[in-house]
């Protein structure tokens, strides 16, 4: 053991004997020996265990390639994230499933039988890193066996690290990562399990998988989510972009949602035909399309792709301000399934500056990695969750540092919708919120139509408050009233309503987001005169727009305003908009505790009394 390390790590008496007790302990000094670390001086290494009962198990292979590691679990199950993977082991205030409840008995001898585990090895790695931006991050540490280096990688990419040399005296974690493998296999029934451990000084987890969405990726921002209930500010589910309009003039769009409501999507260039021309729609039924010219589109500049740390201070114009909580981007593939669906990402992954971390990307040694060439589940069933790990530093046009927000967008899929088959596809394709809808709809988090991350949903369901809240530790109406101050601290932030998919009849894909980001930067805000917006049928929706010209080009107005589509009605529409006040309805009651702000509480009562758009703009003036 490095002594020296060990003095400068305030870390507890029982952590140092686990440190002291490994046969070699090895701090990263660099990404190139990072590198080393996932490949273990092989084309092809087998990151394997030996498992009481069953003998060597490998849990996945790294391979080699020119463009970075192709990372590929032997198991379909682990190519994603459990959904039920979180368990808590502590007595604080929760909301979620305690470890108790799941497996019968306390955490206390599985976590002394971890510990030892880490003990025994040969190689550890213990990783500084800083949960949360550079400027403002919280000491974490991570542990982990060294014949996992591509798993230390991925978490140095998304989160970076500090240097063994850049480490200074008096480091003290606030959040611990404990990467624990072969006890999913003799403890936990071959599932993933992330144990949550939330003592007075430090959050625990505990992972038992080497799938990194729940403990890399999600862990990192439950520890943020965490740090943030303790001192009053939100980590939100987001994905941020500055457009530079081609008038040279700057407006910042944060976009919010549950997985596949078009986070990545809002910091994306908008999607072509070959000859150039945006088809902006398709009728499901008679096959018509409505397409766009567009040449001159703003220019984009990415702030966050999945995570944005919003500080209780507003600026001192009322704006909310945010800064990307991750060094890295973890993003999802699935819909590149040929060459030149996306250009600029195909260009940066198969030429990067530096070698890449993929997963579930079927990698050839000494090849170059493709990134829509996916790993089968099964023949002819390829994995729907191929990634890429993408550090923040190679990204063109990349916003650092604090930003301020013009507009909080949310994005809902919606499934298709028509007179015989009514459904909530009832949205426009732009939708103008009062402060206590954009709250409301935060609050509900519809998970939506189709949705790539969830398998088992059916109809409308909820990914939860924030649409962050699977990856919360504590109380629902706590993030609720966090949510809901946030609001009312940034009075000059506003809020809009876009859906993806349907709108009504009309396939729109992602279409929505990528001209209402056109329209409203152009414009400069969603600020309008009296007369200029018209209130929605369903009050849930807002005010919507009679129509709006962008690039010098109508908008057709029934894709405003689904309810004048023919094969809509006003049937079809208010059919679907029972079927969202039903789904609002259910999901409120959740919050009917008296720990809800009394404000919150006025909220939800408006949506239980059906109030009009005016209400919602009564009870909290926007």
């Amino acid at each position: 053991m490095d002594k020296q390390l060990l003095s400068k790590l305030r870390i507890s008496e029982e952590l140092k004997s686990v440190l002291e007790s490994a046969q070699n302990i090895i701090v990263p000094e660099s990404r190139q020996q990072l590198l080393d670390l996932t490949f273990m001086g092989s084309d092809v290494h087998e990151v394997a265990y030996e498992v009481p009962g069953k003998g060597r198990v490998v849990e996945a292979t790294v391979t080699r390639c020119k463009n970075g590691a192709s990372v590929n679990y032997i198991e379909p199950y682990m190519r994603r994230r459990d959904p039920e993977a979180m368990v808590i082991a502590d007595e604080l205030p929760t909301d979620k499933t305690k470890y108790q409840d799941r497996f019968g008995s306390g955490f206390t001898q599985t976590r002394k039988e971890a510990l030892q585990w880490l003990a025994q090895q040969k190689d550890l790695v213990v990783m500084p890193f800083l949960s949360g931006d550079d400027a403002e991050g919280y000491p974490s540490l991570l542990i982990c066996p060294a014949n996992a280096g591509f798993f230390v990688t991925g978490l140095a990419d998304l989160q970076g690290f500090i240097p063994k040399a850049e480490l200074k005296d008096g480091f003290e974690p606030i959040g611990m990562l404990f990467i624990v493998p072969p006890f999913r296999h003799t403890h936990f029934k071959g599932r993933q399990v992330v144990v949550h451990n939330r003592t007075p000084k430090v959050h625990e987890e505990f992972c038992f998988n080497l799938y990194p969405g729940p403990s890399a990726k999600k862990g990192v921002y439950s520890i943020l989510l965490h740090q943030g209930e303790k001192e009053g500010w939100v980590t939100l589910h987001s994905s941020a972009v500055r457009l530079i309009t081609p008038y040279d003039n700057e407006f910042v769009i944060l976009h919010e949602g549950a997985s596949g409501g078009g986070k990545s999507e809002m910091t994306q260039a908008i999607h072509r035909m070959p000859d150039g021309r945006i088809m902006l729609a398709e009728n499901t039924l008679t096959k018509d399309r409505i397409f766009l010219e567009m040449h001159d589109t703003c220019e984009l500049h990415p702030v966050a792709d999945d995570m944005a740390i919003a500080h209780p201070s507003p600026t001192g114009d009322g704006k909310l301000a945010i800064t990307d909580a991750e060094n890295g981007w973890f993003l999802r593939v699935d819909h590149l399934d040929e060459y030149g669906r996306e250009p600029s990402l195909e260009k940066l992954c198969i030429n990067p500056p530096e070698p890449l971390i993929f997963l579930n990307i079927d990698g050839k040694p000494n090849a170059t990695a493709l990134i829509w060439e996916h790993t089968m589940d099964e023949p002819g069933k390829p994995c729907p969750n191929p990634r890429v790990v993408m550090p923040r530093r190679h990204v063109e046009n990349i916003v650092s540092g604090k930003v301020e927000v013009d507009v909080r967008s949310f994005g809902v899929r919606t499934p298709p919708t028509t007179k015989e088959k009514p459904n909530y596809g009832i949205l426009g394709m732009l939708h103008i919120l009062p402060p206590a809808l954009g709250w409301l709809w935060r609050l509900v988090a519809p998970r939506g139509h189709a949705n790539p991350s969830i398998v088992s949903s059916k109809g409308l369901t909820s990914e939860g408050v924030g649409s962050y809240w699977p990856f919360a530790t504590g109380k629902m109406v706590t993030q609720a009233n966090l949510l809901l101050e946030l609001i009312m601290k940034t009075p000059n932030t506003r809020y809009v309503l876009i859906p993806n998919q349907y709108v009504g009849a009309y396939h729109v894909g992602f279409k929505p987001e990528w001209i209402a980001r056109e329209y409203i930067a152009r414009r400069g805000s969603v600020k309008f005169r009296d007369g200029q917006l018209l209130a929605s049928r369903c009050p849930l929706l807002g005010y919507t727009l009679p129509g709006f010209r962008v690039n010098g080009q109508d908008i057709p107005h029934t894709l405003l305003q689904v309810h004048d589509q023919v094969e809509v009605g006003l049937e079809g529409y208010d059919a679907g908009a029972k079927i969202l006040y039903d789904f609002f309805k259910d999901e409120l009651k959740k919050y009917d505790t008296p720990e809800l702000h009394p404000l919150g509480r006025k909220i939800i009562d408006t949506v239980l009394n059906e109030g009009n758009v005016d209400a919602f703009n009564a009870v909290m003036p926007g």
